[in-house]
């Protein structure tokens, strides 16, 4: 059984407690706001990762919108998983209906966050030493740009991937389990 459920499934299956839910967001974003229980398996490590998860009981995928999670429903899919459903609209769904959220006392930046700092200074830095120092320094600034024009027409970002991988934005430890603060509405 492969389908999609609403957020309202999800949180009464939660209530149950007769399922898994899998987070497939990177660090960055799950330490922000995640849910109660959630185990996170970024999308790019999840193939190795499977042997992580329960085959026998229903198997729950979420991110920020859906789309990663329906990724990563494919290729549970194609590693055997019988029984895994899409939560359709993820976190931001979630949050929208004000269900209860929790977060990491001290979560690194949201990725996106990150990228307009990064791209912000690179792009101050690559204009101020053009004027300062020698002219090709703006060549710096232009790249950032059509990186982020590239970025916004593909809907994906270097830039986002990049910083996902440094240190800041790793789990030091099982942030499921680690001391976690409680916010939002039940």
């Amino acid at each position: 059984m492969s389908e999609s459920v609403q957020v309202a499934e999800l949180k009464e299956a939660l209530e149950k407690g007769d399922c898994q839910l899998l987070d497939v967001r990177e660090y960055a974003e799950f330490a922000t706001a995640h849910i109660r229980g959630a185990r996170l398996i970024p999308l790019r490590e999840l193939r190795g990762r499977v042997v992580e998860l329960d085959r026998n009981r229903p198997l729950y995928v979420i991110c920020r919108t859906g789309r990663r999670a329906r990724q990563a429903r494919e290729i549970l899919r194609a590693c055997g998983f019988g029984d895994v459903r899409l939560v359709e609209g993820g976190m931001l769904a979630w949050q929208e209906r004000g269900f209860a959220i929790e977060s990491e006392a001290r979560a690194p930046w949201s990725l996106e966050r990150q990228v307009r700092f990064a791209a912000g200074a690179l792009v101050l830095v690559g204009a101020l030493a053009s004027l300062l120092i020698a002219r090709p320094f703006i060549w710096l600034a232009i790249f950032v740009g059509a990186g982020l024009v590239f970025a916004a027409v593909t809907d994906t970002c270097g830039m986002a991937l990049l910083l996902a991988r440094m240190p800041w934005n790793r789990a030091r430890e099982n942030p499921s389990c680690r001391g976690l603060e409680r916010s939002g509405d039940e």
